[in-house]
């Protein structure tokens, strides 16, 4: 069975909307959706989803906005960013501190968390790494995916300077997916990518 590990946004958990509609439109095809509840905290994530993959060894990381950051450091694996959130620490910045409720249910059961000088550092920490030392065979694993109408974070430069255009794309959307664009945009390219075709 092949499998995709599903990477969420700020505030998300793995029982996102994305996760579970991208779960039911692949399981007839042999494919496995993971979708971890990724660890508040910068400094717990990298580790935790470094482990992950070497665990799961996934065919294809599929991630939006935070996740997708956290996915352009997981390299040597095929990956699809979709608004991926370069600047996090900058957005938390001027987005306010205190608690921040999560928008879908944690395993753990936690409903809120706690924005401060602590986690943007550790962001800021983790932001370092992004998007360096690319080399020509990472940028045939990476898969970008912009918004047009996306006002809450825009990395579209970003991206283009350090993996090129090849594997660039915008869609018709803003920052949060629905179901209208996963099945316009982001699920033929996966089915494209792991060579699942209609059959004829």
């Amino acid at each position: 069975m092949k499998t995709i590990l599903y990477l969420h946004g700020f505030a998300g958990s793995g029982a996102s909307g994305t996760a579970t509609y991208l779960r039911n439109a692949l399981y007839e095809h042999g494919v496995q959706v993971v979708a971890p509840d990724i660890p508040v905290m910068p400094a717990e994530a990298m580790p935790f989803l470094r482990q992950q993959v070497a665990t799961l060894q996934p065919d294809i990381i599929v991630a939006t906005s935070m996740g997708a950051m956290y996915a352009e450091q997981l390299r040597g694996y095929l990956r699809i960013l979709v608004n991926p959130s370069f600047c996090m620490a900058r957005l938390l910045t001027f987005g306010g501190m205190g608690r921040k409720p999560f928008r879908n249910p944690r395993q753990d059961g936690a409903k809120d968390f706690k924005v401060d000088k602590e986690i943007i550092a550790q962001f800021r920490n983790v932001e370092r790494d992004c998007l360096k030392n690319i080399t020509d065979a990472e940028r045939l694993l990476v898969y970008g995916l912009f918004g047009l109408h996306d006002r809450r974070v825009n990395c579209q430069n970003d991206f283009k300077k350090a993996y090129g255009t090849a594997h660039f794309a915008t869609f018709d959307g803003e920052h949060y997916l629905n179901d209208s664009i996963l099945k316009r945009n982001v699920l033929p390219l996966i089915k494209d990518l792991l060579n699942i075709h209609p059959e004829t």
